[in-house]
């Protein structure tokens, strides 16, 4: 496969908010069905050392340019 042929992604993350004990996170609901409307796909969670989610991370394919690549 070429370079080229390759499927190129775009990553994004979301941080979920915490409450203001900062021992729980708020439900990002609202945001993850925002995130997939958008056509992204989440795929892995970054945790914090000792438990917790730090980071949800997403990707979806990146859009695809013509022009300066094709010569």
């Amino acid at each position: 496969m070429s370079r080229s042929d390759a499927r190129r992604w775009e990553y994004r993350t979301l941080r979920p908010s915490r409450g203001e004990t900062k021992k729980e996170a708020e439900d990002p609901q609202a945001a993850l069905n925002e995130y997939g409307a958008d056509g992204w796909e989440l795929v892995e969670t970054i945790d914090y050392t000792g438990g917790g989610t730090k980071y949800l991370v997403f990707k979806r394919p990146a859009e695809t340019t013509t022009g300066a690549d094709d010569g």
